[in-house]
């Protein structure tokens, strides 16, 4: 028999020392979680001790928790300034290192903008040669001796410029370039619908799925971002809102958590730590399975 196992959860602080996370984490109710192992706005990572990543796994066994890393902001592949291709190589891949030493199942990563190769700023298209250079940086990554088993996710985006991996099509291009199986897919909601992906009803979601079966396929799916957004349908704008606040609205979100496609996947809130919190794992509680 197929049990579903979907398990819900949220992206919490690691401040004050990494084995604070599935502390936090707990102290949510959550049943996974996501965090930054490092400043998400620039600098090294500090080292983590062996002291440290024995408390961050015993009290992610204990609790039962999967957990996944989300790199920093400022990851850029199709960047033509070598500081930061190289910088974002590096990056994602001592991610990857330092979630293996903690035991870490996925991390998640943003893929950055093609702007360097439009001329036309106002233009979202992706240039091929664009899309080639993130290629090679991303299979860069895997140019190491040291052992990785946490995995990597590309993330859905929303689009805003020439931002990449904005569509099921050119994250299908990215994956078959890597050629790799141990790299699949975060979708986000938010960006999906500032995508232009509808989730807002059941057959929205159906026909949306369809075409992620047919160009990516479900064995990549393996995380949702799950957000309201507070923009409209094909907006191309990352606004993440509270569940029900928001443009895409409960109906839909909770359609798309019971929707077959869904239900083997671990769902993360990054929604703000705010009142309504709350009432945003409290939804994801109800309409999990």
């Amino acid at each position: 028999m197929n049990i579903p196992s979907q398990k819900i959860g949220l992206h919490v602080s690691a401040a004050g020392g990494l084995s604070n996370a599935p502390e936090n984490a707990k102290e949510f109710g959550a049943e996974c979680f996501q965090f930054f192992s490092r400043s998400p706005r620039g600098g090294g990572a500090p080292v983590i001790t062996d002291e440290q990543a024995d408390l961050f796994k015993k009290r992610s066994k204990e609790y039962g928790m999967e957990s996944y890393i989300h790199t920093p902001y400022y990851i850029n592949f199709a960047s033509k300034n070598t500081k930061i291709w190289h910088g974002s190589i590096n990056a994602v891949r001592e991610e990857l290192q330092r979630g293996t030493q903690l035991g870490v199942k996925y991390v998640v990563t943003h893929l950055g903008s093609a702007k360097d190769y439009v001329t036309d700023k106002k233009s979202s298209e992706v240039p091929k040669e664009a899309i080639a250079h993130a290629i090679e940086g991303l299979k860069k990554i895997f140019d190491t001796d040291k052992e990785m088993t946490t995995e990597l996710l590309l993330e859905i985006s929303a689009g805003a410029g020439a931002v990449l991996g904005d569509s099921f099509e050119e994250l299908a291009v990215l994956l078959q370039g890597i050629g790799r199986d141990d790299v699949h897919v975060c979708l986000d909601t938010c960006h999906m619908f500032a995508s232009n992906y509808d989730i807002r009803t059941p057959e929205a979601i159906e026909e949306t799925m369809k075409h992620f079966r047919s160009i990516i396929g479900l064995k990549h799916l393996k995380l949702v971002h799950f957000n309201d957004s507070k923009t409209e349908l094909g907006s191309h704008k990352d606004r993440h809102e509270h569940i029900g606040m928001g443009e895409i609205g409960k109906k839909g979100l909770a359609a798309l958590m019971m929707h077959p496609d869904f239900q083997h996947v671990n769902f993360i809130l990054e929604t703000e730590h705010d009142e309504f919190i709350q009432q945003d794992l409290d939804f994801l509680r109800k309409h999990h399975i």
